[in-house]
């Protein structure tokens, strides 16, 4: 069991729980670890519908261990190479790519501050729903940093180039209230009434044909950068898939009949 991210998985649902809540789930070797073994292993689980990522306590991710920053800034310089230090990184944000690609849903849920490459990792889900009182702040800039792990990319196209650069150089902190009026999150509810709310969505995700979902993500990731006649192609290969599943010929004989679809993902 690795303490500093906790799995738990109901109905479909896998929920990944940074808890390190003493540093705000402040980001750790032992949870990219963790996060970096589970999400594979998720994504390609059948009895996996959604994946949640949140935060214990009050927090969702303080982003990187400034603290640990200052420490190593005042020692002396460390053994390994520029490179390996750059391949190292690069191995590490690959957590971000399978948040952003899997074949699932993905869901962030947000109680509170996302920060710094703790940010990322929520603008690398699907969708995100975030307190009334969140604060969410890119804040690389405060501390003399370029930023990591795809929030470059998901700014972009959340929120527009403009307003990506301007959450960029002033690590300006944007509230959840604010934050769903801009695009950087979906939906925003009391904090109260965050437990109830993300459970209900979460919910509603995981009831969706998965198999028809993992290849919209890849149509909509195409669309992200490919040109038209990329989509087109992308969206004929993957529309013939959905027909021969038995997601999509169920749900056609319940359309016929006139009741809900109940998808397996199959």
């Amino acid at each position: 069991m690795n303490p500093h991210l906790l799995e738990t998985l109901e109905g479909g649902i896998a929920t990944l729980t940074m808890n390190r809540p003493e540093a705000r789930n402040a980001l750790s070797a032992e949870m990219f670890e963790g996060l970096s073994e589970a999400l594979p292993r998720l994504a390609q689980d059948p009895g996996v519908r959604l994946v949640v990522l949140t935060g214990t306590g009050a927090a969702f991710c303080a982003g990187g261990d400034v603290k640990g920053f200052a420490r190593n800034a005042g020692g002396a310089a460390t053994v390994a190479t520029f490179d390996h230090k750059v391949t190292h990184l690069r191995e590490r944000m690959e957590v971000a790519r399978w948040l952003h690609e899997m074949p699932k849903p993905t869901l962030a849920v947000i109680p509170g501050p996302a920060a710094g490459a703790g940010l990322s990792l929520a603008l690398a889900c699907d969708m995100r729903i975030a307190t009334d009182s969140a604060k969410l702040t890119t804040a690389f800039s405060k501390i003399g940093l370029s930023g990591d792990f795809g929030g470059s990319y998901f700014l972009n196209h959340l929120v527009g180039a403009a307003k990506a650069r301007e959450l960029y150089f002033t690590g300006a902190v944007v509230s959840g209230d604010e934050a769903v009026r801009i695009g950087l999150v979906n939906r925003v509810v009391p904090a109260a009434q965050l437990a109830a709310a993300a459970a209900a969505w979460a919910a509603e995700l995981a009831a969706l044909p998965t198999i028809a979902v993992g290849y919209m993500k890849r149509n909509l990731n195409t669309g992200l950068q490919g040109t038209l006649s990329q989509v087109l192609d992308a969206e004929a290969i993957h529309m013939v898939r959905t027909f021969e599943t038995d997601d999509h010929k169920g749900a056609a004989v319940a359309f016929v009949e006139k009741r809900a679809p109940r998808f397996n993902g199959r």
